[in-house]
């Protein structure tokens, strides 16, 4: 009982010591959406284009584009929580396990996309899930279960949602099933990538 306080302690310390970042983080995606909003969304065309050498770029700048601010307020809860959940491993975890994703999924949604434009920071959010639902099954502790159980009772209906194809041609659902999987495979192989 008192490693499982003693967890719960550093939890707490350790997202007061990780909320500055991840609120900037959030800013920052903000003020991005805010010109791009002033713009008419023309920084979109940054974002991915699949099978297209134009589109390459947008493996690196789609996370940071939206749609809209629905559509960045809609990402901005479960990325404020997750973030902060990944950063209890610490920074340099934090940073390259968000690398991953975002390359891994942004290529894979360049390969296998529709042939649209695809911006959102969805398929980071499910890469985020993937992997942390992935690290509870490799390496259970019980802080690593809790929070586990805590992504999928909060996050779960999301996740069928966003993973099932509905036919609105406005959502990405190759990013988020494409996410989800760059997650999974970000926590099998990160002792071997990192």
């Amino acid at each position: 009982m008192q490693d499982f306080v003693f967890e719960v302690q550093n939890l707490v310390a350790a997202v007061q010591q990780n909320i500055h970042l991840v609120l900037g983080i959030i800013a920052i995606l903000y003020l991005i959406n805010l010109v791009n909003a002033l713009l008419g969304y023309r920084l979109n065309i940054l974002g991915i284009w699949p099978r297209s050498l134009h589109g390459l770029p947008g493996i690196v700048f789609c996370p940071f584009l939206h749609g809209n601010f629905n559509h960045l307020f809609f990402n901005s809860i479960p990325l404020f929580i997750l973030m902060n959940i990944i950063l209890l491993k610490g920074k340099l975890i934090f940073y390259s396990v968000t690398f991953a994703i975002t390359i891994l999924s942004g290529f894979a949604v360049w390969l296998l996309g529709r042939p649209a434009i695809h911006v959102g920071a969805s398929s980071l959010i499910m890469g985020y899930f993937g992997y942390l639902f992935t690290e509870a099954y490799f390496h259970p502790s019980t802080i690593t279960i809790i929070l586990a159980i805590v992504c999928v009772y909060y996050f779960g209906g999301l996740i069928i949602a966003a993973i099932i194809p509905n036919g609105k041609q406005n959502i990405s659902w190759e990013g988020h099933i494409l996410g989800l999987v760059a997650g999974f495979i970000t926590a099998y192989f990160y002792p071997l990538l990192f």
